[in-house]
């Protein structure tokens, strides 16, 4: 297949028990402009190897987006090889490492959920403190939500649980390409407030607010998004 030289190459990073379907309307809305990739998370049992294999699978050079847990990912590539990275957005995430005690309270929901019959994903609680509260009745996007979750179950839940998150400040600081940080203005899990103070770290970052959403932005306000990071990618 021949490649157009015109468009760009955007690898995507997924979240916690997502996969490709999370980007579905960004890869669709971006198609004109990007070739879009999806990095797998569902197989590497470490951040660093889960960043390595992504590389492995990518292009030379390429746009860097990741969305969450996604985010941390991208900041370990940033810090394998920054010279392949043309632009860095990073979505509803953060960079402050794990306390002992969020360390383990993840390792207490490893435990839970490979004993058999207690992993359920996303229920209704959980979605309560990820999703808009005006998004809570859309079954559509719950649904969506939960077919992820099916779809990648426990096993992928604990690998990804078991991640250590890193603190990523030295990245932002030495980014020397554009940066994007995105966040939802009713973001309960990644909040905005540490968003502006990732975007103060970097003196290329812009801060984009996402209106009428939570910390599931592609999701919850989809044409947003793209048009975000059509913005950032054509700037």
């Amino acid at each position: 297949m021949t490649r157009d030289p015109a468009k760009l190459d955007v690898v995507l990073i997924p979240g916690l028990l997502n996969d490709g379907d999370l980007w579905r309307d960004q890869i669709s809305g971006l198609s004109d402009i990007a070739r879009c990739w999806v990095g797998d998370m569902t197989q590497a049992a470490t951040l660093r190897a889960c960043a390595e294999s992504i590389l492995a699978k990518a292009p030379d050079r390429f746009a860097l987006v990741g969305f969450s847990l996604g985010g941390f990912v991208a900041q370990d590539i940033m810090r394998i090889a920054p010279h392949r990275v043309s632009h860095l957005a990073l979505l509803d995430t953060s960079i402050k490492p794990d306390t002992p005690e969020r360390a383990a309270q993840r390792r207490a929901l490893v435990r839970a959920a490979r004993m058999p019959g207690k992993f359920h994903g996303f229920g209704d609680r959980l979605l309560s403190s990820y999703l808009h509260p005006d998004h809570l009745t859309d079954d559509l996007l719950a649904s969506r939500v939960r077919a992820m979750t099916e779809r990648l179950g426990p096993e992928v839940f604990a690998r990804q649980s078991e991640f250590e998150r890193l603190d990523g400040a030295d990245v932002l600081r030495h980014a020397h390409c554009p940066v994007l940080i995105l966040c939802g203005e009713n973001d309960l899990i990644t909040p905005l407030q540490d968003h502006k103070e990732m975007a103060f770290l970097s003196e290329s970052a812009t801060l984009v607010v996402v209106p009428h959403s939570g910390h599931l932005t592609p999701l919850e306000n989809p044409a947003f998004v793209t048009h975000a990071l059509r913005q950032f990618l054509l700037g």
